[in-house]
């Protein structure tokens, strides 16, 4: 069986803990890649700031340098609010031979008694737990927890920081970046 990870999100804009998280888990948990899902509408959250087309190719600029990451857009293409099962299951019917690993932060762990449908959903993938800054990693639901370099970076402290003018290199891949100045993303 192929193993792959899954980091799905927003992504408005993708950072470098979203790069950090992902390719840690690859490495402890010997995966063979992490697909990257960019929602449409997140079912938990307020809606994106910038288009599903603008978060797309901001998030493939982001994940180009790393030959195990791949950009699925399988959510996107559905539209509207996409629910985790919904996206498990369609993997699972078309790669049969894979090993799901759903990546998610402690927030989330913590939200998961939530999550629509969370009883079939953890029989069809492994959820894979790191640590964010303010939470911790509790649940009554199965996971494994996977210990990163800790940076308290989120996409909503990039996206204050840039519409207020303040520099945000390094916080960013300068791809993403530059993809951001040039099409006048979050500004004020």
């Amino acid at each position: 069986m192929r193993k792959i990870g899954i980091l799905g999100g927003t992504f408005d804009p993708p950072h470098i803990g979203h790069l950090i998280i992902a390719e840690e888990v690859r490495i402890a948990l010997k995966l063979e890649e992490i697909w990257f899902i960019p929602t449409y509408t997140p079912p938990h959250k307020e809606e994106a700031k910038t288009t599903a087309r603008d978060r797309v190719q901001m998030t493939e600029i982001a994940i180009s340098a790393n030959p195990h990451f791949r950009l699925q857009t399988v959510e996107v293409e559905r539209s509207g609010k996409s629910y985790t099962i919904d996206t498990i299951k369609q993997f699972r019917n078309e790669f049969p031979d894979v090993d799901f690993y759903f990546i998610i932060g402690a927030d989330m762990v913590e939200y998961l008694p939530h999550w629509h449908r969370i009883e079939e959903l953890v029989q069809l993938v492994k959820f894979v737990g790191v640590k964010r800054s303010g939470y911790e990693l509790k649940t009554t639901y199965p996971f494994i927890e996977v210990e990163i370099p800790a940076i308290d970076i989120s996409s909503s402290l990039l996206r204050e920081r840039l519409r207020n003018g303040i520099e945000s290199r390094y916080l960013i891949p300068d791809s993403v970046y530059a993809y951001i100045r040039e099409k006048g993303l979050y500004e004020a």
